[in-house]
């Protein structure tokens, strides 16, 4: 990364830190009056704790804690907003893995966003710092061995910083924008809407990168600095870029968790890691509709491209040419420059109730691939589903969801496995291709809480990895289940 670019973003995430924390007693100018910005009441405003218990109106706000006792509104009256959540988890598996057995784990995450417009007259400026405290066990480390985790939530034990970043808008009509600063990559790029159901964690974050990039990449629940820029080219038509650290962390040896378990130390000292993303919409608000016709189908289509700089160590073959677990090799892996892969993701609406447009089937898929096998684990990363909408008649909130995993280990690491088993005298199976299977319902108990049972079956684990319990044979197939539930605070 050159020095100039090193230069500009950590001039950025300092100006932007010390925009956050100017002097406590520091009045903002005045701005145009507004009700949430007063303190009046808001027409439609949900209920929340204050003189009449904390129990009045729980069952129609949308956060637990509603206005959290005016701190919400007092946080408005500076052009903040405060968003916190908890997801907890208790998932486990009832056949096949290394052990049997349940576990749980949690999320508590939460936002704080300040609108520039809105505290000092500054036009279209948002700032943004995000924080985790991650807590529990992830059963597919301790149970499973999967390659796709069976949570999206999973990480070390941590209460650490996420993101910190600054947005700017370039143009009046919001169009255009440039954000600079600490990010998590899975927040913009490379996602599905309609997957965001899943508790899974490749339907959020793909296998394919995760397993790829050093440190598993700028994504849950890491992050790192770059600038990223969008442009609403069109209605229909958008375009996203960015460059960012090759690396989440200074040092990619080990857990990358463990090197930076606070999220306060922001490396530069990495390659770059280069990504471009195009996203098509339609219909647009501009998108004509004849009377004689039935109103198209909505859907996004994204195209994109990710490089990054880094070097990468080959998996099966030392500098000197021999096989890295041969006698004869001097331990130290041959090195590749660069690395990069490509990937498409689709949502299309199929089906649309005529008397209740709340009624609605998606489908969506996305496939990844990458041609550099030698020193990348995965080869190829493809995932899809079927949503539906308000699944039962007048529960408009609720969403239930089939979906499905596939993952193929690259030839590089299936020649590693061959040279292990060869090397070794021993019956060790070579990895090949991991699948998996999801249904998951979630049902809005209140507005702010949601019950998400969920079932996944998981086929040849690992790839094909050998249980090292008793009998010493591949793990089985296997069948998890759980609860999730999501609390709004």
């Amino acid at each position: 990364m050159s020095t100039l670019l090193r230069f500009s973003l950590a001039l950025a995430v300092a100006a932007a830190a010390a925009f956050v924390c100017a002097p406590a007693g520091a009045t903002p100018p005045p701005v145009a009056p507004h009700p949430i910005f007063t303190g009046s009441p808001v027409p439609g405003a949900t209920a929340s704790p204050g003189s009449g218990g904390f129990f009045s109106g729980i069952g129609r706000r949308s956060e637990l804690f509603g206005d959290m006792f005016g701190f919400r509104t007092w946080l408005s009256r500076y052009g903040m907003t405060l968003n916190a959540s908890e997801t907890s988890e208790d998932l486990g598996n009832v056949s096949g893995g290394y052990r049997q057995g349940f576990i749980y784990d949690g999320l508590t995450q939460a936002d704080l966003q300040l609108d520039t417009q809105r505290a000092f007259g500054f036009y279209g400026g948002t700032f943004n710092v995000s924080a985790l405290q991650i807590h529990g066990k992830d059963v597919s480390a301790e149970n499973l061995g999967t390659l796709q985790t069976a949570s999206g939530i999973e990480a070390d034990r941590a209460t650490r910083l996420w993101e910190l970043w600054y947005q700017q808008s370039l143009s009046r009509d919001h169009l255009f924008d440039v954000k600079i600063g600490q990010q998590s990559l899975d927040q913009e790029f490379m996602v599905n809407q309609n997957a965001s159901l899943f508790v899974n964690t490749m339907f959020g974050w793909p296998m394919l990168p995760s397993a790829n990039l050093p440190g598993g990449g700028p994504a849950y629940p890491l992050s790192a600095l770059g600038a990223r820029v969008r442009d609403q080219v069109t209605d229909g038509l958008l375009v996203l870029g960015g460059l960012f650290n090759g690396s989440p962390v200074a040092n990619n040896a080990g857990d990358p968790q463990q090197q930076n378990p606070s999220g306060l130390s922001f490396p530069l000292n990495g390659g770059v890691l280069a990504i471009a993303e195009l996203q098509y919409t339609y219909p647009t608000l501009n998108t004509i509709v004849y009377g004689d016709r039935p109103e198209p189908l909505a859907r996004t289509i994204k195209l994109g491209f990710w490089y990054d700089s880094e070097r990468f160590p080959d998996l099966a073959v030392a500098e000197n040419g021999f096989p890295l677990v041969s006698p004869a090799s001097n331990g130290v892996p041959r090195q590749h420059q660069g690395n990069y892969s490509m990937y498409a993701t689709v949502d299309q609406l199929i089906y649309q109730s005529k008397s209740d447009p709340y009624r609605t089937v998606s489908v969506f898929g996305r496939a990844m691939g990458d041609p550099l096998g030698a020193s990348n684990v995965i080869e190829v990363s493809v995932n899809g589903g079927l949503v539906l909408h308000e699944p039962i008649p007048h529960r408009r909130d609720d969403t239930l969801g089939i979906g499905w995993g596939y993952t193929h280990v690259s030839p590089g690491a299936m020649l590693a496995d061959q040279y292990t088993a060869q090397y070794a005298n021993a019956a060790t199976p070579v990895r090949t291709g991991e699948a998996f299977v999801e249904a998951s319902y979630q049902y809005m108990l209140y507005p702010w809480l949601q019950l998400q049972p969920d079932v996944q079956y998981v086929l040849n684990p690992g790839g094909g990895i050998l249980n090292v319990n008793p009998p010493f044979r591949k793990v089985q197939n296997e069948a998890v289940i759980g609860l999730r539930t999501i609390i709004q605070l």
